[in-house]
């Protein structure tokens, strides 16, 4: 076997060894977060079933359930984004590496997607037909993204996020 063929195998090998671990320390986070939300559901005493995937290279938490969730995902989901970041803490406690785990409560941020996605397209779609910007209100991260993502998908606009958190907001532009 020649030298190339042998060092091409190694580094596939080594890329896929690192492949399966990355995903064995989503899997992980997934079990810590798991774990961490469901101490928690039992302190609250509410019912929900969680369910853990790894998606896009970041773990994924989603409890579903009773009513009473909604109140943990709150106004506008403000205590989702609270719960996620302390999720977050109890997963970078254990594991002792940042974690960009990914929460979802009564498939709120589904349908938010949904909504946003929606919000991206019609500014974009309003800045093509007026020629002026469009500033949206202030998001969190998530949402931003999902709103960058649609107005990307709007041939000739664009978007850019402006200001400091947690004022921060999608700006739309015509292409020039």
């Amino acid at each position: 076997m020649s030298e190339t063929v042998q060092t091409a195998e190694a580094e596939e090998s080594a890329e896929t060894r690192s492949s399966a671990s990355t995903e064995d320390l989503l899997v992980q986070e997934g079990d810590i977060a798991g774990d961490y939300l469901e101490q928690l559901l039992d302190v609250l005493d509410y019912d929900g079933d969680i369910d853990l995937d790894v998606e896009a290279g970041r773990a994924i938490v989603s409890i579903d359930g009773g009513e009473e969730l909604e109140k943990l995902v709150g106004p506008r989901g403000t205590v989702l984004e609270a719960l996620q970041e302390l999720t977050r803490l109890a997963v970078q406690q254990e594991t002792g590496t940042r974690s960009r785990l990914m929460l979802d409560i009564a498939q709120w941020r589904e349908g938010r997607r949904t909504e946003l996605k929606e919000l991206g397209k019609s500014a974009a779609e309003k800045v093509l037909s007026t020629g002026e910007k469009v500033r949206l209100h202030p998001m969190t991260p998530f949402e931003r993204k999902v709103v960058h993502d649609a107005v990307a998908a709007v041939k000739g606009t664009y978007s850019e996020s402006e200001g400091e958190e947690p004022q921060r907001r999608v700006v739309v532009f015509r292409e020039s």
